[in-house]
């Protein structure tokens, strides 16, 4: 058989109708009709009709005993059938088995578990393929947005003996005759990096040993995080809303048939996306739900109820500035105006809540000395980090975004499980 082979997006579009091509890939979908077989080969880009019958292929009898997830190559004409998935078929003259599979393991309707369990076969599934096909594309699009707004990529250790977002919530690992721990964030070791090379941006794994079993939590996640010099709080939302708009202009562009099928709702909701977005206070957030009739308190954190009752309130993604300073984290820097509070933020939207969070970062050493004792640290561990403070310290600011929270938002999917590969859950590290 010929090696030039065509993929099946190429002929759902009409490119082939009339000739004689070569496809290989999976089957999908199997159909016996006596002397006809009608198979749904998948490959990759999509999923079309092969016809096959005693008359037309010499090894019918074998393709009719193929299972599904089988592997074959295909050469046949493209003829177009509104019947078809797709509106095409194509007829063969020759199938090569490449391997006959065994009895799939995946059927309809089985268990959350099952299909956990089965991970590894579960993600060539066409729900995860259009998934995983957006999350390419959002990874492509932080890359690319940062790139544009001249930021370059930094990297940082995953084993590192600080904790940056709260010591309870740390992975702890052997290291020779010590112990360190999995890296929740990289923005430590950014904030000292942004003296040499300036705004700097990484995407990277990133792990919190949290017991939540909440849909929007996972123990390993993926973290796309941007720190910059001279950076004031007000630019630094300009840069998060940005972002988020170019990341969906381009998933947009490059997946809307993928979202399409996964999103529940029409596609005006992110069609409409574009700066500014709504800002609003902490106060000012409190102050709302109670009138809602939710009973949160000022200084309560926000749960998933209180952030869904927000983000329904609003057109866009919302932001959440001036939080407590009791209970967000010890590097962020308080609020001229008000010293109780932080030049902080969380960006929220429908359906995830909190997507970005971020802050003007503390420059002040005695200040950053007082919240880790407050919070129980030792202080000699950070002393490389406090020396960011002692030598040219400046004002500078930056964010964090999970990225299967953009991915579960975009997708609408009910568990943030199904916006990675293989979900690392306080229940579940296999396979």
């Amino acid at each position: 058989m010929s090696k030039e082979w065509t993929n099946v997006e190429e002929i759902l579009e009409g490119k082939h109708t009339g000739s004689e091509v070569n496809l290989r890939g999976w089957i999908h979908r199997t159909r016996n009709i006596g002397n006809m077989v009608f198979l749904n080969l998948r490959d990759p880009t999509g999923v079309v009709q092969i016809m096959t019958s005693k008359d037309t292929v010499d090894n019918f009898s074998e393709v009719k005993s193929l299972l599904i997830e089988s592997s074959i190559k295909v050469k046949g004409e493209v003829a177009e059938d509104k019947r078809a998935p797709g509106g095409y078929e194509i007829r063969a003259s020759e199938v090569e088995v490449v391997h006959a599979a065994d009895v799939y393991p995946i059927q309809e309707d089985h268990s959350v578990e099952h299909l956990l369990d089965n991970r590894h076969l579960w993600i060539r599934s066409t729900k995860m393929i259009d998934i995983l096909s957006v999350r390419s594309s959002v990874f492509g699009g932080i890359h690319e947005y940062f790139r544009k707004e001249g930021y370059k990529e930094f990297q940082s250790p995953i084993l590192t003996p600080l904790a940056c977002e709260g010591g309870s919530t740390l992975f702890p690992v052997e290291y020779f005759d010590d112990k360190v721990y999995l890296a929740q964030s990289w923005q430590l070791y950014a904030e000292a990096a942004i003296f040499g090379l300036g705004n700097i941006y990484t995407i990277a794994p990133s792990f919190r040993a949290e017991k939540s079993r909440t849909p929007r939590h996972l123990t390993e996640y993926w973290h796309a995080e941007v720190e910059g010099p001279w950076l004031e709080f007000e630019a630094l939302l300009e840069l998060a809303e940005g972002m988020v708009c170019h990341v969906v202009e381009k998933v947009m562009n490059e997946c809307e048939d993928e979202l399409k099928r996964l999103r529940e709702e029409d596609m005006s909701y992110l069609k409409n996306i574009a700066p500014p977005f709504p800002r609003i206070t902490y106060q000012e957030a409190v102050d709302i739900l109670q009138k809602e009739g939710f009973n949160t308190k000022y200084g309560d954190d926000f749960g998933t109820p209180e952030e869904k009752a927000l983000t329904d309130m609003f057109e866009k993604p919302v932001f959440v500035t001036h939080y407590p300073k009791e209970i967000k984290a010890f590097y962020m820097k308080r609020a001229p105006e008000d010293d109780t509070k932080v030049l902080g933020f969380d960006l929220m939207v429908p359906n995830v809540g909190e997507l970005i969070g971020g802050s003007a970062r503390e420059t002040e050493i005695d200040s950053l000395e007082a919240r880790l004792k407050e919070e129980g640290e030792d202080l000699s561990i950070y002393q490389w980090f406090l020396d960011t403070r002692r030598f040219g310290s400046v004002p500078h600011a930056g964010f964090g975004l999970g990225v299967e929270r953009i991915i579960m938002w975009l997708c609408t999917l009910d568990h943030i499980r199904d916006a990675i590969p293989f979900p690392r859950t306080p229940n579940r590290y296999r396979p």
